[in-house]
């Protein structure tokens, strides 16, 4: 029997061997930030692969969202994780092995790492037997572990493991050490010394006395002496060893392939459940996105910057949530409104949502459908690279151009105030241009711009606002609405701060 994959329904779904790097639009969405910190204590699975490689395929995202709910289940999240911390005690024995130094050290270890591996497995195969799966994963998975469990090859390992181990631990010998020489020989019933230097010392003990005793370090290696006296052991019992010789060359590699799998995979979820588990403390929520690669009829309620939330300057501040919607012809959002009022961050989120619902995770928010794009692609402010011998406009252009020539009707465009170093006449005429590809493409996309025409271009465009206190304009409230762009009113409240508008410069200059 085989089993493809926790993460992949059918095989050739799955990635090709040379791990994919991190997507170029990372770094302008946060996203980088958010993979680090759900990855941060599982460097040992390699797992940002996983998060590298974004799916087009609905039923796939769908297989993925029914282990999560899976896992959603307390009681099974714990047997999965003590399985995974069995897993780490074997691999850790394992690479252990490889560094000691004397035969029947390394073989000792070696049939600890297969006592602790069919521990763990025959935990496993035991507790997704009592739990109520309904997840295709997982179903499949327990039908494979069950199975396994059940083999020849798994029964011949554990059989032969135990009794090796019980054989081992019957051995009796007597050291004897004499100066400088140490004498190993068949048990003949001596007297244990320790036992009897602490039955003559118990007469003397009154009541509860603070123990002295220090506990010494015992750790895995072994010098050259002890070795020596385990080979003299050996030697007098000669039929243990051949055992414990022969269960290590009949049993080389014997983890199998499934379960080593299974161990890694299951961590992306782990690891992203724990993750939002956090962040779902904060009273903040997450929901199972409906996904689809041919409606682009998107929207998402209670949505929020992941990374932000996850920001420990927002461990008592609360995170502002906001909603989005694009229906029958729309397909850009025009995001305006004043600095500093949470522009940047719709458009981060707008980009979060979609990457996540790609990789079937649960999305910030209580309810959203998203599209499955091919490629998320960015525009965010660069400071100017003097390498290159361009200047920041000619800089955008370039970048513009490229984005929008490896551009597909399925990519995903977020744009974050470009052109802003030239003059606004100038600016306004390259921004509608650009628009005018984009919409020829028919991308999903979110522009965020100080230019507010560009918000009624057509029927394809949307305007949102970023708002202020109706009381107080020059506060901000962080809620990104649909409304038509009125930034003039914005540029008033903000020269009212700064005491500059006319008639505050009037009474400044007034004799």
């Amino acid at each position: 029997m085989t089993f493809p994959s926790v993460l992949f329904e059918r095989p050739e779904g799955r990635p090709g061997a040379e791990a994919p790097g991190e997507p170029a639009c990372f770094a302008d969405l946060n996203l980088d930030q958010v993979v680090d910190a759900i990855t941060a204590r599982k460097d040992v699975y390699g797992l940002k692969p996983f998060f590298y490689t974004p799916l087009r395929d609905a039923e796939t995202i769908l297989y993925r969202h029914e282990v999560m709910w899976d896992l959603e289940d307390g009681a099974l999240m714990a047997c999965v994780k003590a399985f995974a911390e069995q897993m780490i005690i074997v691999r850790r024995y394992l690479a252990l092995v490889e560094k000691l130094d004397f035969h029947y050290h390394r073989e000792g270890w070696f049939l600890e790492a297969a006592l602790v591996y069919c521990g763990a497995v025959s935990d496993l195969e035991r507790d997704l037997g009592l739990a109520h799966l309904r997840s295709r994963g997982l179903s499949a998975f327990r039908e494979y572990v069950t199975s396994y469990v059940q083999s020849q090859a798994f029964q011949s390992l554990r059989t032969e493991a135990l009794e090796v181990k019980h054989g081992l631990s019957t051995l009796e010998y007597s050291v004897s050490v004499r100066r400088d020489t140490v004498k190993v020989r068949q048990y003949e019933g001596e007297v244990d010394y320790s036992a009897e230097v602490d039955k003559t010392f118990e007469r003397f003990r009154q009541g509860a006395v603070k123990d002295y005793r220090l506990d010494l370090y015992k750790g895995a290696g072994m010098n050259h002496i002890e070795a020596q006296i385990l080979d003299f052991v050996a030697r007098l019992h000669p039929a243990q060893f051949a055992a414990l010789d022969r269960f290590c060359a009949g049993h080389g590699e014997f983890v199998d392939d499934a379960i080593r799998s299974f161990d890694r995979e299951i961590q992306f979820y782990v690891a992203y459940l724990d993750f939002i588990a956090g962040i779902k403390r904060k009273g903040l929520g997450f929901c199972y996105p409906q996904v689809s690669a041919a409606r682009r009829d998107v929207y998402c309620c209670e949505a929020f910057d992941l990374a932000l939330a996850n920001s420990p300057l927002f461990r008592e501040r609360p995170v502002i949530c906001n909603d989005f919607f694009l229906e029958g012809p729309e397909r850009v959002i025009v995001v305006s409104g004043p600095n500093q009022g949470g522009k940047t961050t719709f458009a981060r989120m707008f980009g979060q949502l979609h990457y996540l619902a790609g990789l079937g995770c649960p999305v910030p928010g209580s309810e959203a459908r998203l599209f499955l794009f091919d490629q998320i692609v960015t525009h965010f402010e660069r400071v100017e690279d003097i390498r290159n011998l361009r200047g920041k406009l000619q800089d955008d252009l370039v970048r513009i151009h490229d984005i929008l020539d490896r551009a597909t009707p399925d990519t995903i465009l977020i744009l974050n105030e470009i052109f802003a170093s030239t003059t606004l006449e100038d600016a306004v005429f390259l921004s509608k241009e650009i628009m005018a590809k984009v919409m020829d493409l028919d991308l999903l996309c979110v522009w965020v711009t100080f230019i507010d025409e560009l918000s009624s271009l057509s029927a394809k465009t949307v305007s949102m606002v970023s708002t202020t206190v109706p009381e107080n304009p020059a506060m901000r409230t962080f809620k990104i609405v649909r409304k038509p762009a009125d930034g003039l009113a914005y540029a008033l409240s903000i020269a009212e701060k700064h005491r500059l508008t006319f008639e505050q410069i009037r009474e400044r200059i007034r004799p």
